[in-house]
């Protein structure tokens, strides 16, 4: 019986579940804005991109090319930036709306921390920051998670084991 190929959908899901749990339950810890913890999530995404694509070649027997295993490690990023962008919205407007006032709240302490600005120019900038949180929250989403995952799809089409059996020329 042959085995059935994993879509990179599903494989996407997956992924994106996992840092999902794991910021929901950063952000309900209070720990949602230390670095070293929040990474997690991007190693998460890196290996998962990786594991997928070995996965796949692995599923395909080996008789794939370096090309065909980038393209189902990018199609995993995909599926990540748009449910990681859905959850955002969601997570923003619905879920947790207070987010912003945090975030709004830690920059206001750290621009305070600054000698440089007055409370103007800290006020102003505060009320941009407000403003485009959302679009830069997703354009954010979009670059960074492109780009990552980018570079973890080259990553694992290079480690995966290719013998395809026909020549591509």
């Amino acid at each position: 019986m042959e085995e059935k190929i994993v879509q990179p959908w599903m494989k996407g899901l997956i992924i994106s579940l996992f840092t999902i749990v794991l910021g929901i339950g950063l952000y309900l810890a209070d720990l949602w804005q230390d670095k070293m913890l929040s990474s997690i999530s991007w190693v998460i995404v890196v290996g998962g991109i990786i594991w997928s694509c070995i996965h796949y070649a692995k599923q395909m027997q080996g008789d794939v090319t370096f090309g065909n295993v980038f393209a189902h490690g990018f199609k995993v990023t995909a599926t990540l930036i748009v449910i990681t962008v859905v959850y955002t919205l969601l997570s923003m407007k619905v879920l947790f709306p207070e987010m912003t006032d945090k975030i709004i709240e830690n920059a206001a302490t750290e621009m305070e921390k600054n000698k440089q600005m007055n409370d103007d120019q800290i006020k102003q900038a505060l009320d941009m920051t407000r403003k485009f949180m959302l679009p830069f929250a997703i354009g954010g989403i979009i670059l960074g998670y492109g780009f990552v995952g980018a570079i973890a799809s080259a990553i694992g089409a290079g480690l995966a084991k290719k013998t395809p059996k026909q020549n591509p020329f």
